[in-house]
């Protein structure tokens, strides 16, 4: 039997390896995400990884190094997803799997909307919302979109058990 990669709760205590995937990644793929250069992720992440309230998910590969995170960002009245995913393994279907485990968990604390920030004419992320197979409203702002869709159609499209502590293959 094939083993695939698994989603994994991540933080603090997993920061080299969430730092070794983000210099993994392409310049491109980074701008995709943060929408701005940044520095060196290890200034930046272990911030980002310690935010109170948040949710922070890993996909891990066979030998454990991450491909993929995932972020949960609780801001004043909404939810923010944020999503990476390294160059090769792009296309695979685990942004999907993984915006899907952040539903569940935003459903789980509350959040009636999960909304995310990207770049007008991302050809990734709008195939991601794509296969997330719910209505998704987008508002577009010069060169950004906001896209956002309930939290519930979201959490209860697709495979995987809504435990937040469990492990699931990452792909479909």
């Amino acid at each position: 039997m094939r083993r695939e990669p698994r989603i994994t709760q991540t933080g603090p205590a997993d920061l080299a390896r969430t730092v070794a995937l983000h210099r993994r990644c392409s310049p491109q793929t980074l701008w995709s995400r943060y929408h701005r250069a940044m520095p060196d992720p290890a200034t930046y992440l272990p911030g980002l990884l310690a935010r109170p309230g948040s949710i922070h998910l890993a996909v891990q590969d066979l030998t454990g190094r991450h491909i993929a995170v995932a972020h949960l960002i609780p801001d004043h009245t909404a939810v923010e997803a944020a999503l990476l995913v390294e160059d090769a393994w792009q296309g695979r279907g685990l942004g999907t799997r993984l915006l899907r485990r952040l539903a569940r968990h935003a459903l789980h604390g509350g959040w009636e909307t999960l909304y995310g920030l990207f770049l007008s004419g991302d050809e990734r992320i709008d195939a991601i919302l794509r296969h997330a197979d719910v209505p998704v409203h987008r508002t577009r702002e010069g060169d950004s979109v906001t896209a956002w869709a309930r939290t519930r159609d979201l959490a209860h499209r697709g495979p995987g058990p809504a435990s937040t502590g469990s492990s699931t293959p990452a792909t479909s």
